[in-house]
């Protein structure tokens, strides 16, 4: 299994969103690092999602309800479905996130505007660490 994390404005579709959805497409994303993490997803992979925009945290975890695949809007771009699977409470900030030293490389950390990235082992056994009672 692989972890990926996704960043979404919730006055846009946030994870109140998601979780009432059930499911959703994740859609619109251009950029080719963003595309190329897309289409390295796997149905089954977890995704944890980020609030952007104000908030700057994590809030919540989902999965992979697909593979990837073309959008049918855009060939050129791709789309996977997402699943709601937890909230984490409390969220993790980029603060916090930022003060780990062993997390200043991983691009949620140098490229703040990249929309969907994977999420490197050491930040997935972190977040295992603070939130034991989930499965991440």
């Amino acid at each position: 299994m692989a972890y990926f994390l996704v960043k979404s404005d919730p006055g846009e579709y946030g994870l109140e969103e998601l979780e009432r959805d059930r499911s959703t497409t994740w859609d619109g994303v251009k950029n080719a690092q963003a595309l190329q993490a897309i289409r390295a997803m796997k149905r089954g992979d977890r995704v944890f999602f980020y609030h952007s925009g104000g908030s700057s945290a994590i809030v919540g975890l989902a999965k992979a309800a697909s593979a990837p695949r073309a959008d049918p809007k855009d060939e050129k771009l791709a789309i996977v479905d997402l699943a709601f699977a937890a909230r984490l409470d409390p969220p993790v900030t980029l603060a916090e996130i930022k003060a780990e030293a062993v997390f200043a490389t991983w691009a949620l950390v140098r490229q703040s505007r990249l929309s969907t990235m994977a999420a490197p082992p050491e930040f997935v056994e972190w977040m295992r660490k603070r939130y034991p009672k989930v499965k991440i």
